[in-house]
């Protein structure tokens, strides 16, 4: 659903997410510019980093800060839920801490206890919710977060970062973010690690890589390489095993299976 405009600040993405899959198997979670926070209904979620069977978490909610690597998620078959994208600002206020405090992590509403309190009976809620009402349940119980906000002390980024923050994800080089803001490299670097828990560099490769992402099926390679400033199409692949443990080629066969019929979208993988 379009993301309210009283939660804009806090919320790239809100979805609503229902697949059936002929059996068991798994999915690929990929880094992105914004913290994820699942909802799932049925059947819990089961998640994992990449390699570090460690850090599994089988739950009602998911909570997991900015990364660098991929996740891993079992499924039945069967994946139905609802699924926020919070932004940095959006972890301060809903979530009640820093998005570097959670960097890295597979968290759950439990694991962060009092730090939200309101949300801590969202999953139970949406289970006995019907599916088309789901995202609205969602959005309701977030605006109201918000709302009381409005009312005590505004949770705000000074306006410097808030635009490096929005540069970077964009996929906007270092250099020219710092520039833009009128910070020097070093403390770009000290306030973007502060506030989300990454380097500068890595938020700019987290932004570059997710509109790389977005253009996967749909154009040549070598022309998403270009448009989203890889040296080129050799470039564009490793950072997608570093980042997704995968070539490109494998993520659309994976995830975008009608596109393998696009001769172009399969090129030079």
């Amino acid at each position: 659903m379009p993301v309210p405009p009283a939660l804009e600040p806090y919320v790239a993405s809100l979805v609503s997410y229902d697949v059936t899959l002929p059996g068991p198997g798994t999915h690929r979670g990929l880094p992105s510019t914004a913290l994820t926070f699942v909802l799932p209904v049925d059947e819990p979620l089961d998640v994992a980093w990449a390699g570090d069977p460690g850090s599994r978490t089988v739950a009602w909610s998911s909570v997991s800060g900015l990364h660098t690597a991929p996740a891993v998620i079992r499924h039945t078959g069967t994946q139905r839920g609802v699924q926020v994208a919070l932004t940095p600002l959006g972890a301060r206020a809903l979530l009640g801490l820093p998005a570097a405090d959670l960097a890295g992590r597979l968290l759950t509403l439990d694991d962060l206890g009092r730090l939200a309190p309101t949300l801590r009976h969202l999953p139970e809620r949406l289970a006995g919710t019907p599916a088309g009402d789901r995202e609205a349940l969602v959005a309701t119980v977030l605006t109201a977060l918000t709302d009381r906000l409005r009312r005590g002390d505004p949770v705000e980024l000074r306006p410097e970062l808030g635009r490096a923050l929005a540069l970077l994800t964009r996929g906007v080089p270092v250099a020219a973010t710092a520039d833009d803001v009128g910070y020097s490299r070093r403390h770009l670097g000290t306030l973007v690690r502060a506030e989300t828990g990454l380097s500068p560099k890595k938020l700019h490769r987290l932004g570059r890589f997710e509109r790389s992402r977005s253009l996967l099926g749909r154009r040549p390679l070598a022309e998403v390489a270009v448009r989203c400033g890889y040296a080129d199409q050799a470039h564009l692949a490793r950072e997608w095993r570093d980042l997704a443990g995968c070539p490109p080629s494998t993520w659309i066969a994976e995830e975008l299976p009608f596109v393998q019929d696009l001769p172009a979208a399969q090129e030079g993988s």
